[in-house]
């Protein structure tokens, strides 16, 4: 396995790129436990984009969670529940990848779930261009059966992760744990970046691709 080094922006360039080698609509995830910071390298791909003339709509899975009556039926802290049933799948494939695949409608729902307020946030859709980019981020996102096109995984140690994650989050740890043995985002990535230290990402390159993504 090669392992380069590269600089924040540099990362930057390298997913935009990998993006740009598509043609038509793509759907990428950027995937990654909060410390290694999906949310700010897909916000940043997506300024990338849309300078090269490429629309973008960037979803973040936290808006696709399910209702409170139905993430924390086993408590508020079940890491297992926290892995397995937080995230509204069906939700996310129906009103967000479907649409931007390339048969879809291109009528893409930005968000569906408030979880601060528990309602819905009742946004109208958005019509995503024939050349457009969606770009779905947050974590525990690959594995599933998503029909991605692209993904990146920022990947993170344990020890790291325990040291960086808000203490008050420690109790998702072993969702994590799982997350790596289980759903193997490695594997179903085709980027995979060593975040150990995010402000000194380093890109992997080698066997460890298999090239299928989302457990597809």
């Amino acid at each position: 396995m090669q392992i380069t080094p590269v600089r924040p922006e540099r990362l930057v360039e390298e997913v935009t790129e990998l993006i740009l080698t598509r043609s038509g609509r793509v759907r990428i995830a950027v995937d990654g436990a909060p410390p290694t910071r999906p949310g700010p390298l897909a916000d940043a791909v997506a300024r990338q984009l849309r300078s090269r003339g490429r629309s973008v709509l960037v979803v973040a899975a936290m808006d696709y969670l399910r209702p409170a009556s139905v993430r924390l039926e086993f408590g508020r802290r079940d890491p297992d529940a926290f892995l397995d049933s937080w995230l509204d799948v069906g939700a996310v494939v129906r009103e967000v990848l479907d649409p931007s695949g390339p048969d879809g409608s291109g009528r893409v729902l930005p968000r569906l779930w408030n979880v601060a307020t528990d309602r819905s946030y009742r946004d109208d859709y958005v019509d995503l261009a024939l050349d457009g980019v969606l770009v779905l981020t947050g974590s525990l996102l690959l594995g599933r059966g998503l029909p991605l096109d692209l993904a990146v995984h920022l990947r993170m140690t344990a020890n790291a992760l325990a040291r960086l994650l808000d203490e008050q989050e420690h109790w998702t740890l072993p969702a994590y744990g799982r997350y790596e043995t289980e759903n193997d985002p490695a594997s179903n990535s085709d980027l995979l970046v060593l975040a150990d230290h995010p402000n000194r990402p380093a890109v992997t390159r080698g066997p460890w691709k298999r090239g299928g993504r989302g457990g597809s």
